[in-house]
């Protein structure tokens, strides 16, 4: 038995593409894994705070020198690395805004990207401390950008992952999404195709 962690970062409780996809991806996973736990954070709806001053601070303090504060803010930090570590499998429902990852799931991506947690620094560079983890990015973009310059979201993604030990990634794209409806249902019918043949 897995703990699958998601994350869905749109910016739309109801409606979004992004979402739509996650589910589709879900719906599948269930199937072939009936008795795996799921956990799922929903970022319009339990939105995480931008990293701040005072946060970074709070980080940045000993743990034996923090004010109530500070603690109180590092709390809400270390749950999330708490949750992520207790993930056998991420998946990330991301839609794309303005060529790049919306700002929320940034903001998870600061909270959980935290030195001596999640990653440490060695004399040979940075080593992530997250290793034999699977993740799943399900990306829904209105236009067309896979394998274009304009896709700045695989590899900043691939990049970051790869930073806290996660390098067992896969992508799946829904695109064209919003250049009328017969793009849309095409869109999607790729993206269930990719979805029928992950080896879940």
């Amino acid at each position: 038995m897995s703990n699958v962690l998601v994350i869905n970062s749109s910016l739309r409780r109801e409606g979004a593409n992004s979402t739509a996809l996650t589910e589709n991806f879900l719906a599948r996973w269930r199937q072939h894994h009936p008795d795996d736990q799921i956990q799922q954070r929903d970022m319009a709806s339990q939105p995480i705070p931008h990293l701040d001053e005072a946060m970074v601070g709070a980080f940045f303090t000993p743990e034996d020198q923090r004010s109530v504060e500070q603690q109180t803010l590092v709390a809400r930090s270390d749950a999330l690395v708490q949750e992520l570590k207790e993930s056998d499998v991420l998946v990330l429902g991301v839609p794309m805004y303005n060529f790049g990852i919306p700002s929320t799931l940034k903001a998870w991506i600061d909270h959980i990207a935290r030195a001596g947690l999640t990653f440490r620094y060695t004399e040979q560079g940075p080593e992530g401390l997250l290793k034999g983890k699977k993740a799943y990015v399900l990306a829904a973009r209105g236009g067309q950008y896979q394998g274009t310059a304009a896709d700045t979201q695989t590899a900043y993604l691939k990049d970051v992952l790869a930073f806290i030990g996660i390098t067992d990634v896969q992508f799946i794209y829904a695109e064209g999404l919003n250049m009328g409806d017969d793009q849309f249902a095409r869109g999607f019918s790729r993206a269930e195709q990719q979805l029928d043949a992950l080896a879940i």
